[in-house]
C-alpha cells in the first residue's frame, strides 16, 4: 500500500539576501515537517519492529520528520535535479563541502553560499530528518519514530556502549556516550545486572569495575546556600553512568546493560525514500497540498544523493536494503555520492541500534556491527561464510554510483573491501560504478580549515584541501545520469599493481622519518559472532560479540613513494606538489593512548624547509627548497597540478585558479614553514 506524504510548511524565506545565482536566479527556503504513514502489512523492505509500533485508525504507522529545501525561488529556472543532503546527525552538511560556506543548520544569509555552486547549477538542495535518536539542539533537523512494544508490554534487550574520555575530570556520562543521542534508558538502576569494564587498548583483557563503583546517575550542581563553593548531587537517572572516581583518559570503557524501548529506526530509509519520491513525482501532497517543485511549471528529472561518513553508510545500506524503489517501483536516486563511508553500512535496521555512535575503527568502538558483507558494490562469495551478496543487486533500480574514500578509510574504515574480494584479491567493480581513492587526504577535509593543529593526536592533522573534488564528481554524475557520458575511470589502488598492499610491505616502503612512530597497520576485521539470526531478526542476541579466532578479512592499505604518499588515487594539487607528507592516519598523544591511531583522522608531517636542516636531522625526504626555487616555484608546480586535472575531468577550471590562489606564500593556512613568502 502507498501511503502519500503531507507536507507542512511552517516558513517560506528568501536565502542569501535575494542573491542572484545566475540562470537560477534568487533562491528561497522552506523549512517544515512531514507526516508520514507506514503499512505494517507490507509496501516496503521489512523494516526491524515495524509490526510492533502503535497503529492509527487506519492501522498505518506514523512517523515525522523536519524537512528543508532551498530552491529557486522560480521552480522553472532550477536545473530539475533535487540534490539530497543525508544530514549527518542532524546537521547539514552539503554547502560547506560543495560550496566552501560557512556551515550552518539554519542557512540563509550570504556566507551560507559560500562559492555558490549548488546554486548556480540550479540544484534544489534538501533535507530530511532520517536520524529517529537525536535530541533536540543546535538546529539538528529531527525525526520522531515510534517505540516497539510486545503487545503494549515494553520491549528489553541487552545493549553495549563504549566510551572513550579525552580531558581528565570527567565522571558522568550520557549512556548512549554522545551528548545529541537518546540514550536507552536502563530497564533497571540495579548495577548488579550490568558489567562496567575498562581496557587499555581494543584487543587488550576487559578488568572489571565493582558494581559499587558506578552508577545509574547523574550530578547535578549550583551555588551553595553559603556562597562558599558549590552544592552537588547525585541523581539516580536511568539514561546516564557515573563512575564516581571519574574516567581515565585514553582507557576504553565498556557498559553492557539492559535496556528497554527501542525505537523503530528503520523508518529512516523509508522516510527518505518517500520524501524523494514525492518531490520526484507528486503534484500535491495526501492533503491536496501543492509539491513545491512543481510551482511555476517546475520538473524534477533526476535526484541524487551525497553523504559523508555516517551518511555515506546510509546510503550504501539504503540501497543494499532495496529502499532505492519507491512504493510504484521507480527508482529513487538515479545517482549516489557516498564519501569517507569506508567499507561499512549502517547499523540501522536492528533492534536498539545505535546510529550516532562512531563505526569500528583500530581502538574506538573496534567490535560493531558496522561492517559486514557484503563490503562491496560488485557481487562476490564470503569465503568464512559461503554467502554470496553485492550492495547492488536490483539492476532496475540499482543507482549510478561515485564511491570516494581519503587515505584515512583504509587506515581506520577497512575500504580495501570495497575493491577487494573477503580474501584479499581485487574485486573488478560493476560499469556502474566508481571508485575513487583521494590519494594522502584524511576523512574530515574541511574546506576552510585555519591552520594545522593536533587535536589529540601527536603528530598535525592532515591538511589537503579536497573540496574542489566534489563539485568535479556532481557535474560528472549528472552528465552520466543525463546522457551516459562515463565520468573518469576510478582511482583506487588494486593489489595487481602492488599499490595495495599490507601493513608490513607499506611499513617497509614508508620513509624513515626522525622521531616519528609508526602505526601497527589498519584497523583489522576480525568475524564476529554476535548470534546467529540476527540478520534474519534484527535482533543482537549477545553483547560483546564472540570473535571467531583465526577468522579475519585481509585490510589492506595504500602504498607510498618515497615521500610517503600514497601512489595511487586521484592526487590533489596539494599531494602532486607537496609541502610536507600527508597520510591517512595519526596515533594519539601519549597520555590518551599511546600508540593507538586517532580514529579516522590523518597527519602532516612537515617536510624540512632546507638542506641544511635536512642533513641536521637525517630526513630523508626531500627540503622544501630543494623542491621549489622559491614560494613563486611552488606555486607555479600548484597550478601545473590543477590544470593537468581539470584537464583529466577531476577539477573544475574555477577551483584550479582557487588552487593556485590559496598557494601563494607557501600556503601558510594549511602549512608549517618558516620560509619567506617571497624571494628576498
Amino acid at each position: 500500500m502507498s501511503v502519500p506524504p503531507t507536507l507542512s510548511i511552517d516558513e517560506r524565506v528568501p536565502f542569501a539576501a535575494g542573491h542572484d545565482f545566475g540562470d537560477a536566479g534568487a533562491y528561497e527556503r522552506l523549512t517544515g515537517r512531514v507526516r508520514l504513514r507506514a503499512d505494517p502489512n507490507g509496501g516496503q523492505p521489512r523494516i526491524v519492529d515495524l509490526d510492533k509500533a502503535p497503529r492509527d485508525g487506519d492501522g498505518l504507522v506514523e512517523y515525522s520528520a523536519d524537512f528543508c529545501l532551498l530552491k529557486p525561488v522560480e521552480a522553472a529556472r532550477g536545473n530539475g535535479r533535487v540534490f539530497f543532503d543525508y544530514g549527518n546527525r542532524g546537521n547539514k552538511r552539503a554547502l560547506q563541502f560543495f560550496n566552501d560556506a560557512v556551515g550552518s543548520n539554519s542557512p540563509s544569509a550570504i556566507e551560507h553560499a559560500g562559492n555558490g555552486f549548488l546554486m548556480r547549477r540550479g540544484y534544489t538542495v534538501a533535507w530530511l530528518a532520517w536520524q529517529g535518536d537525536l535530541l533536540p539542539g543546535d538546529g539538528r533537523m529531527l525525526l520522531d519514530v515510534p517505540v516497539a512494544t510486545d503487545a503494549g508490554r515494553p520491549i528489553t534487550g541487552t545493549v553495549r556502549v563504549e566510551y572513550i574520555v579525552n580531558a581528565p575530570g570527567t565522571h558522568v556520562l550520557p549512556l548512549s556516550g554522545l551528548a545529541p543521542s537518546r540514550s536507552y534508558p536502563a530497564a533497571t538502576l540495579d548495577t548488579a545486572g550490568a558489567a562496567l569494564t575498562r581496557r587499555r587498548y581494543a584487543a587488550s583483557r576487559r578488568e572489571s569495575i565493582p558494581a559499587d563503583a558506578w552508577s545509574f546517575s547523574r550530578i547535578e550542581e549550583s551555588p551553595a546556600v553559603d556562597g562558599l563553593g558549590r552544592d552537588r548531587a547525585v541523581i539516580p537517572s536511568d539514561s546516564h553512568l557515573h563512575l564516581h572516581a571519574g574516567f581515565e583518559t585514553g582507557w576504553i570503557y565498556e557498559l553492557i546493560y539492559e535496556a528497554r524501548d527501542p525505537r523503530v529506526l528503520g523508518l529512516g530509509h523509508l522516510a527518505v525514500r518517500d520524501f524523494v519520491s514525492f518531490l520526484k513525482h507528486a503534484e500535491a501532497d495526501a492533503a491536496g497540498t501543492p509539491n513545491p517543485l512543481r510551482e511555476g511549471g517546475g520538473r524534477i528529472e533526476k535526484a541524487y544523493a551525497w553523504g559523508r561518513s555516517q551518511t555515506g553508510r546510509c546510503i550504501r545500506d539504503f540501497v543494499y536494503l532495496g529502499f532505492n524503489a519507491d512504493a510504484e517501483g521507480r527508482r529513487v536516486f538515479d545517482g549516489v555520492l557516498p564519501h569517507v563511508a569506508g567499507g561499512g553500512k549502517m547499523w540501522m535496521n536492528h533492534r536498539f541500534a545505535q546510529l550516532t555512535v562512531l563505526p569500528g575503527q583500530e581502538h574506538e568502538n573496534h567490535y560493531t556491527l558496522v561492517d559486514r558483507f557484503p563490503f562491496s558494490y560488485a557481487r562476490s562469495t564470503d569465503h568464512l561464510t559461503g554467502r554470496e551478496d553485492a550492495i547492488l543487486k536490483r539492476p532496475d533500480t540499482d543507482p549510478l554510483v561515485i564511491h570516494t574514500d581519503s587515505a584515512s578509510e583504509y587506515w581506520h574504515r577497512r575500504a580495501s573491501l570495497v575493491v577487494t574480494d573477503s580474501r584479499g584479491r581485487d574485486l573488478p567493480q560493476p560499469d556502474g560504478v566508481r571508485v575513487q581513492l583521494w590519494s594522502s587526504s584524511q576523512h574530515y577535509a574541511s574546506p576552510l580549515v585555519a591552520k594545522p593543529e593536533r587535536g589529540i593526536a601527536a603528530q598535525f592533522h592532515n591538511t589537503v584541501a579536497t573540496s574542489a573534488f566534489f563539485r568535479a564528481n556532481l557535474d560528472a554524475l549528472d552528465r552520466w545520469a543525463t546522457d551516459g557520458t562515463p565520468p573518469p575511470p576510478s582511482t583506487a589502488p588494486s593489489v595487481a599493481d602492488g599499490t595495495l598492499v599490507t601493513a608490513d610491505a607499506w611499513r617497509a616502503g614508508f620513509p624513515a622519518i626522525p622521531g616519528i612512530a609508526l602505526p601497527r597497520g589498519p584497523s583489522r576485521l576480525e568475524q564476529l559472532d554476535f548470534g546467529a539470526d540476527v540478520d534474519a531478526t534484527g535482533v543482537i542476541e549477545h553483547e560483546p560479540p564472540r570473535v571467531i579466532e583465526g577468522e579475519e578479512y585481509p585490510v589492506l592499505v595504500p602504498a607510498t613513494d618515497a615521500d610517503g604518499l600514497d601512489r595511487a588515487g586521484q592526487r590533489a594539487p596539494m599531494v602532486q606538489a607537496p609541502l610536507g607528507t600527508y597520510a591517512g592516519w595519526s596515533l594519539r598523544r601519549p597520555e590518551l593512548g599511546e600508540g593507538a591511531m586517532v580514529g579516522i583522522t590523518g597527519c602532516y608531517l612537515p617536510f624540512p624547509d632546507t638542506a641544511e636542516e635536512r642533513a641536521q636531522t637525517g630526513d630523508p625526504r626531500p627540503a622544501i627548497l630543494e623542491r621549489y626555487a622559491d614560494a613563486a616555484a611552488y606555486q607555479a608546480a600548484i597550478r601545473k597540478a590543477a590544470e593537468a586535472l581539470v584537464a583529466e575531468g577531476r577539477m573544475l577550471a574555477e577551483d584550479a585558479e582557487r588552487a593556485v590562489a590559496a598557494a601563494a606564500g607557501w600556503n601558510r593556512a594549511r602549512h608549517v614553514t618558516r620560509l619567506p613568502e617571497t624571494p628576498s
